[in-house]
């Protein structure tokens, strides 16, 4: 297992870098080609197929980067230098300050985002490291659960109920293979007052969750029913 020495960071220090450019599932993209490119470092011996290995892991984690300058792609750049686990560890301590943290939440934007919610205790903030968060979601009773994620530069908050599975499940938003249970949400069909319940299902703990997710395009499509 890689093991990086991740940043540490209570609320008050969620400050963005100015040369942040690392969103926290792009962390974990990355992070993964690592795990991808050691495993082939111990698996493979022909050093052609390990030259189109490293060259392919490069091509995706570029990919995931619509626009980077050259010192983004100095930093970068040493992926395809990793083959033992000491250099992927190494790798990605070195990416930790570009890690841009998730969108600032206090609690008055917590009541902003749920009006209707007159007892909200909302997450524990000081708990949570924004720097390894593509979305917050959190339960207060035993099938209410609130979730809050950033679409198009802008928080968004869906509360819903929430029922565990006992039987592990493919989640949405991350889309492995883990502990789920059912999002189902309330929300106005288009051009009328009518409300429709849409939802899926999703990983019981939200903190596993954000360290699975490897792309914002599923979070964004779950969420974004809901504001439909």
């Amino acid at each position: 297992m890689i093991h990086a020495t991740e940043t540490d960071n209570p609320i008050n220090r969620a400050v963005e870098n100015p040369k942040a450019f690392i969103r926290n599932d792009q962390y974990n993209f990355i992070k993964d080609q690592t795990k991808i490119l050691v495993v082939g470092q111990t698996s493979a011996t022909d050093a052609e197929v390990l030259s189109v290995l490293r060259h392919l892991a490069h091509e995706k984690v570029f990919k995931q980067f619509p626009i980077l300058t050259d010192q983004q792609k100095k930093i970068l750049n040493p992926l395809v230098q990793v083959k033992e686990l000491s250099d992927a560890e190494s790798f990605l301590e070195q990416l930790q300050p570009y890690i841009v943290p998730f969108k600032a939440v206090t609690p008055d934007n917590m009541k902003k985002l749920f009006p209707k919610a007159k007892k909200l205790k909302g997450p524990k903030l000081e708990n949570t490291n924004f720097y390894k968060t593509s979305y917050l979601a959190w339960t207060e009773s035993a099938n209410l659960m609130y979730l809050v994620a950033d679409l198009t530069d802008q928080l968004i908050g869906v509360q819903g109920s929430f029922m565990r599975s006992t039987k592990q499940g493919i989640c949405t938003i991350c889309n492995s293979h883990r502990q789920v249970g059912l999002f189902i949400a309330k929300t106005k069909t288009s051009g009328s007052e009518q409300f429709i319940k849409r939802g899926n299902y999703i990983c019981q703990d939200a903190e596993v969750c954000n360290g699975q997710v490897k792309t914002l395009d599923r979070l964004n499509d779950f969420v974004g029913q809901f504001q439909k």
